[in-house]
């Protein structure tokens, strides 16, 4: 979250005060990467162990045993841009991890899927934030997560000269990471306009988060905001999701999607409004459905797609994502999703509104 007002919420307590950082650049790129990257992700990056599915929880001293216990990178910016790469896009992830194993995971696995790393720092003070996920057949996700680096990232670590080369531009995980401060994050957003950048931005709002800083700022330079139907209530005070989207389109957001689970997505873009139903699907493991969503998103984008097909595509890669465990082994290729388009339609209804 933004500590420019008010106290942090009561589950994010054991975040530490700021303190000043030694960051050294490891840079780590794919072969045959292109000297300017069409995308570059910025935001939370994760090692996550997934445990399960399992049918319960086992007993105090008793064992569970599992086929595998896999960890991967994970987190809304790695999240997105493995996806964006699976896509055929030529994008970067930037983000803040220790000098621990856990950091060589990231980096190997961004790597290994063509995600250019020379923006991912490390820091001596911080390991490498790490996520347990625990899958129970019926049941949500259940989450143990260590912040580490993740609370030291900040705007001012980001390179100027890297994203004004950049098509498009997405923060992944505004509010989750506590040095990450809406006020900086404003005039890095304005630079984009200045440079056509096309701007992307996700958050991540804890059940008690009230305070949301400097957001107003930032939103006039927002050209596609992604909040979920919760998180936008707790931004907006509304229950709506339609009235949520007014708010943000009345603030300057040029486009915002709301997405809704189960329920599908609703976008707004000044008096036209677009809700999109979902795709019949076998849900496996829900973790990174949104992260490809917004991958399908920005891939339309970048092919000027108009917003109905866009949301279509980001639909169908979104709910390809749920098909297996973790946020990368079910999400289609580019070829899949066009191929699974051909095939099926999800119902895109437009309105105009005042």
């Amino acid at each position: 979250m933004d500590y420019e007002a008010g106290d942090p919420p009561a589950a994010w307590l054991h975040v530490a005060p700021a303190k000043t950082y030694s960051l050294t650049s490891k840079p780590l790129i794919p072969e045959n990467s292109p000297s300017v990257l069409q995308v570059g992700c910025a935001g939370i990056l994760v090692v996550d162990t997934i445990c399960g599915p399992v049918k319960a929880l086992p007993e105090p001293g008793q064992l569970a045993i599992l086929d595998d216990i896999p960890s991967t990178v994970g987190g809304c910016a790695a999240n997105v841009a493995c996806s964006l790469a699976k896509q055929g896009v030529t994008v970067g992830a930037a983000g803040l991890v220790g000098e621990d194993s856990a950091a060589g995971l990231l980096r190997g696995q961004l790597h290994a899927r063509q995600v250019d790393c020379s923006q991912v720092k490390s820091t001596t003070d911080q390991p490498t934030s790490q996520t347990v996920v625990l899958l129970i057949e019926g049941q949500d996700r259940r989450f143990l997560h260590s912040f580490g680096a993740n609370r030291s990232f900040s705007v001012g670590q980001l390179n100027r000269d890297w994203i004004r080369e950049l098509k498009v531009f997405y923060v992944g995980g505004l509010f989750a990471m506590p040095n990450f401060r809406t006020s900086e994050l404003a005039e890095l957003l304005k630079y984009c306009r200045s440079h056509n950048v096309v701007t992307v931005v996700d958050v991540v709002a804890s059940e008690d988060m009230r305070d949301f800083g400097q957001l107003d700022a930032c939103l006039p330079y927002i050209d596609y905001f992604l909040p979920n139907d919760d998180e936008a209530a707790r931004i907006t005070g509304r229950s709506d999701p339609s009235e949520q989207a007014r708010v943000f389109r009345d603030k300057g957001v040029d486009t915002t999607i709301v997405t809704l689970g189960e329920k599908g997505s609703l976008a707004m873009r000044g008096h036209d409004l677009w809700r999109t139903g979902t795709f019949p699907v076998e849900f496996v493991d829900m973790t990174g459905c949104g992260d490809a969503f917004d991958a399908g998103l920005i891939s339309g984008v970048l092919k000027n797609w108009d917003l109905p097909r866009t949301l279509s595509y980001a639909t169908a890669l979104g709910g390809s994502c749920a098909q297996a465990i973790g946020a990368y082994d079910g999400v289609f290729t580019a070829d899949e999703t066009e191929a699974f388009l051909q095939t099926r339609q999800v119902n895109v209804e437009h309105t105009t509104i005042p």
